[in-house]
Formats: structure tokens, C-alpha cells, sequence
């Protein structure tokens, strides 16, 4: 393969595409919102202005695909309270600074707990390999992270391990967001990592219950503009299908390896996504041969009762496309990368800190 064929930031052919996106709205006749549900292509959109190309009538929205951001405070209050009792906590960088009900792991490091950051789940093992004391891993993420999680834990990992599961999976929450009356979509941009995993075809539900085509990106600037080339084509069409526009790396059965360790060890039950809603079967919990390392079972958990602190933060409608980052009162102000009073503030892929970071020709 030529290393032209492997260019995906090719400004001739971002503007060969841009105009085929300009007659296809055109086509459309019509004002046409669409939702990608991954903080990957949120940043990529933002690094590289993508919105400031797009033709008039077109509408790229933030969806609910940033993993930290969606992390409920409960589940943040659970990893610092076994902070606070003295386990080793270890976890992803970005989840060290969200803020629970009353503070952050990053409160409780600060005030003396052993809080550290690793890069996955084997390399949270390996601490336990090397000390008697009890290591929980928080672990969050969608199905690109569940899945080595899971890995770790078939592989029987040592006895003073456990996992604390915040582990999200993303097709029951595009449902929600469809459902939802204030939301008005008409197709997704669906993310390609998690996608290696659990292939195309688990988006067939989302496209049949609700009649939107779905297409699967990847994270370069021509492929989110071939994306939307593709839903557009879609839309014109009067089609709702699953389009795999990522087939350099996602087949349409995913990862057969990846996916049997994920649905063995996890199970779906409803989860609260912060901000969001209740999310029916959205949430992996630890299924009950693998009980012995879930940190919910083998520790009591105290934490605080959630009072509803912070509700000036709009996190929740942001994830939901249901408002802008510049929508919230304490964006850029009370609420910056420094001192995040929400969530979407901290992660790189949370659209708050995209947003603070690259601004914005156009809102999302």
C-alpha cells in the first residue's frame, strides 16, 4: 500500500468531500442533526475545525461518549472511600481529578491515601504482585476498556486484587438519547475502538428501534468527513443502515477473543450515566464466578449521601446534546481545567475541556 493511500489528512480530498457533503444537504432539503457518541471525534472535530467546514444545515452534537465524564459521583465516592480505608487505589489519570459528592481522589491523595495512576488493568495487577496490601482498580471505561479488564481477571489475577467496576456500555445510551423528547437526531456517528470490539452489528438494534442510520468512524479528519458523507448518503436515501466506514480496523463481527472475555466476566444491568438518566443495561457489573474480585463484595462501602451538590454544573444536558459547553454559567469561569467543578472539564475527551481548549467556530 502507498503512503498516499494511508493519508487521511489530505486537504484536497477534505474538500472534495466537503462538497459532496454540501450537495447532499442540499439533497436533504432539510436541516440535519447528527451525534457522535465518543470523545475521540469530539476532539478530533475540534482540533482540526471540522464544524467550520461544514456546510450550512449540517449540525455535528456532542454525545454521551466521554467514559470519565459520564462516571456517576457515587462511583467516584465508592473508590474514595477505599482510598480512605487505607487500599491501594489505582486508576485511569483523567478519573483521579472528577469530583465526587464531597472530593476527588485526587482530595483524598492529597489528604494521605495511596491514589495511583496507571495505563490498565495487568498493570493494577502487577501492584498487587508487588504488595500484601489490598489494590482496588476503579475501573472505567467503555467497551475498549471492559474488555482488557475482563482479560485480566480470566487470567486469575492475585488474591489481594479487586476491581471496582464503572464500566459503561454505549448502545443502551444512544437509545436514551433518541428517546429522549428534547433530543432531536437523525443519525450517529458511532466510535471505531469500541467497535473492534464488539463489531458493527450490535448498532442494528439502535437503527431498527428508531429508524437512524448509524455509521462507524475512526478519529482522522477525512474519516469523520467520510462519515458523515455516508449518513448524509443515508438520509438522502430515506435509508436507516449500519455503515462500517472504518474497515481498516473494525470488522463487523468485532473481536470474537475480546467480546467472549467481556460477556463472561461482565454483565449488563441498568446504571445511572451522570447527568443523564438511568440507563437500562448500560452498565457491567462483575457476573458472580468472578465475584471474588469485585471490590463491591468484598469491602462495606460508606459514602456519602449524594445531596445534589454542583447542580449548576449542566454536564448531564452537554452529554445528552441537549446544550453547549458555553451554555453552563460556570463555563471558563468558576469551572476551568485547573479547578473542574464537573466532569466534562476534566478528561481530554470531555467536550468542557475540548471546548476550553480549541473553542469553536460553530456551537456543537
Amino acid at each position: 500500500m502507498t503512503t498516499d493511500a494511508l493519508s487521511f489528512r489530505d486537504p484536497d480530498r477534505a474538500d472534495r468531500l466537503r462538497d459532496r457533503l454540501e450537495r447532499l444537504v442540499a439533497a436533504v432539503d432539510g436541516d440535519v442533526r447528527v451525534m457522535h457518541v465518543c470523545g475521540s471525534h469530539e476532539e478530533a472535530i475540534a482540533e482540526f475545525g471540522i464544524r467550520s467546514v461544514l456546510p450550512d444545515g449540517l449540525t455535528v452534537a456532542m454525545g454521551p461518549g466521554c467514559p470519565v465524564c459520564v462516571t456517576d459521583r457515587p462511583e467516584v465516592d465508592e473508590a474514595v472511600a477505599l482510598a480512605e480505608a487505607g487500599h491501594v487505589v489505582a486508576t485511569y489519570g483523567d478519573m483521579i481529578r472528577v469530583p465526587g459528592t464531597e472530593k476527588s481522589l485526587a482530595a483524598a491523595r492529597d489528604a494521605g491515601a495511596d491514589v495511583r495512576t496507571v495505563y490498565s488493568a495487568s498493570e493494577a495487577a502487577d501492584i498487587a504482585r508487588e504488595t500484601d496490601r489490598e489494590v482496588v482498580f476503579f475501573a472505567t471505561g467503555f467497551e475498549t476498556t471492559a474488555a482488557p479488564t475482563a482479560a485480566v481477571l480470566r487470567e486469575g489475577p492475585p488474591a489481594n486484587f479487586s476491581v471496582l467496576s464503572a464500566h459503561k456500555y454505549v448502545p443502551p445510551a444512544m437509545d436514551v438519547v433518541a428517546d429522549h423528547p428534547d433530543t432531536r437526531i437523525d443519525g450517529f456517528l458511532a466510535a471505531g475502538h469500541a467497535a473492534t470490539v464488539t463489531g458493527t452489528d450490535v448498532f442494528e438494534s439502535v437503527v431498527e428501534r428508531h429508524d437512524l442510520p448509524v455509521v462507524v468512524a475512526g478519529f482522522e479528519p477525512l474519516d469523520v468527513l467520510a462519515a458523515l458523507v455516508f449518513l448524509l448518503e443515508d438520509l438522502r436515501d430515506g435509508e436507516a443502515t449500519v455503515t462500517n466506514a472504518y474497515p481498516r480496523c473494525v470488522a463487523d463481527a468485532g473481536n470474537e477473543r475480546a467480546r467472549t472475555a467481556l460477556w463472561e466476566v461482565f454483565e449488563r444491568v441498568p446504571g445511572e450515566w451522570r447527568g443523564i438518566a438511568q440507563v437500562p443495561d448500560a452498565s457491567l457489573r462483575i457476573r458472580e464466578p468472578y465475584a471474588e474480585y469485585d471490590a463491591r463484595r468484598r469491602f462495606e462501602i460508606e459514602t456519602p449521601a449524594d445531596d445534589g451538590r454542583g447542580s449548576d454544573c449542566i454536564c448531564g444536558e452537554i452529554m445528552a446534546g441537549r446544550a453547549a459547553p458555553r451554555d453552563c454559567p460556570l463555563f471558563g469561569e468558576a469551572c476551568t481545567p485547573r479547578s473542574p467543578v464537573g466532569a466534562c472539564m476534566v478528561s481530554d475527551e470531555g467536550p468542557c475541556r475540548i471546548q476550553h481548549a480549541y473553542g469553536g467556530d460553530r456551537r456543537p
